[in-house]
């Protein structure tokens, strides 16, 4: 027997000597790949059972049908049955729809207010040499660190006309907002800006100097400079800012809750009609219809982010710049 084959021997009987995790790390350390591929299959299965799975679940809640005493069956990993009339029911038994518009409404308008006062703050924090930039910025930001429940009493007395101030024989009061669209955009406005200031703040402080120094030559104002060169430059920062508003205004139900009677017609946001179902049943709680409510509640969000995450994309690559 020759020295090469007493070799291949000994490699074989050392290999077999080698466990599978042994046998995995030396072909990973040769392959990187592999090291990837699971990392990503980890990843992925972490985040399909931690995200996906309760959104599958209460698929699995709306679509069970109800036995004939109005309670549901034992639930498992498949439906006992396909009953797509509860999502049907869930506007027939609620005006469900004027729920959902509600939150739209007040998240899109929420979006706009702060989108433009942090442009302006972000401008000036970012492209603004002042004494006090940094303490004031922390101060704006240290709004976003205080519980909303902090300001409910002040602003619910705010709210429904009971602070007057008085001046010589003038006494002006607080107008009554209470169920009304004033009452959520204020608070909603103050609570979600700081985080919007700051990501302007970090984009808009990114633009180079010259863009903006060429457009005041050509006879444009700060102003206008900043919604005509700095804001469609900075527009992956804009979206992030309006996404992240959006959707937490959407979410929103400690303010909406409470400065509203919890009535559709009162602008009630869509979480107020998702708890309606609670008290549908005459005796029980229809749990497949708050599955239901709560799968069409959240497809407007869905949609939001899926296009948005488009605009990002497009953003990055048309607003590089080179120097």
């Amino acid at each position: 027997m020759s020295s090469d084959d007493l070799n291949n021997v000994f490699d074989g009987d050392a290999e077999l000597k080698r466990g599978p995790f042994q046998r995995w790390v030396d072909n990973s350390i040769k392959n990187p790949e592999q090291v990837y591929r699971a990392l990503f299959y980890v990843v992925a299965f972490f985040f399909i059972t931690t995200t996906l799975f309760p959104f599958y679940w209460l698929l699995i809640l709306a679509l069970t049908p109800t036995l004939p005493n109005g309670t549901l069956p034992e639930i498992g990993l498949l439906p006992n049955g396909f009953n797509y009339q509860t999502f049907v029911t869930i506007f027939e038994q609620a005006p469900f729809l004027r729920y959902m518009i509600n939150s739209v409404v007040l998240a899109g308008a929420t979006t706009v207010i702060v989108l433009l006062l942090a442009s302006l703050a972000g401008y000036v924090f970012g492209r603004l040499e002042f004494k006090g930039r940094r303490p004031l910025m922390l101060l704006v930001l240290a709004i976003s660190y205080f519980p909303p429940a902090a300001f409910f009493l002040p602003l619910w007395d705010l709210f429904n006309g009971n602070v007057s101030i008085g001046f010589l024989n003038w006494t002006i009061s607080s107008p009554s907002l209470y169920n009304t669209p004033g009452s959520m955009l204020l608070p909603f406005s103050a609570l979600f800006m700081p985080l919007s200031i700051f990501i302007l703040t970090t984009f808009y402080s990114q633009i180079p100097d010259g863009l903006e120094d060429a457009a005041r030559i050509e006879g444009t104002t700060r102003l206008g400079a900043l919604f005509r060169v700095i804001v469609p430059l900075s527009a992956p920062g804009v979206a992030t800012a309006g996404v992240l508003t959006f959707i937490s205004v959407y979410n929103e139900f400690f303010f909406s809750s409470l400065m509203t009677s919890g009535q559709a017609a009162d602008w009630a946001p869509v979480l107020n009609g998702i708890i309606q179902f609670q008290r549908a049943g005459q005796f029980q709680v229809t749990y497949n219809a708050m599955a239901a409510a709560s799968i069409v509640a959240v497809l407007p969000v869905t949609i939001l982010v899926v296009f948005a995450q488009e605009k990002i994309v497009s953003g990055l690559t048309s607003g590089a710049l080179k120097e």
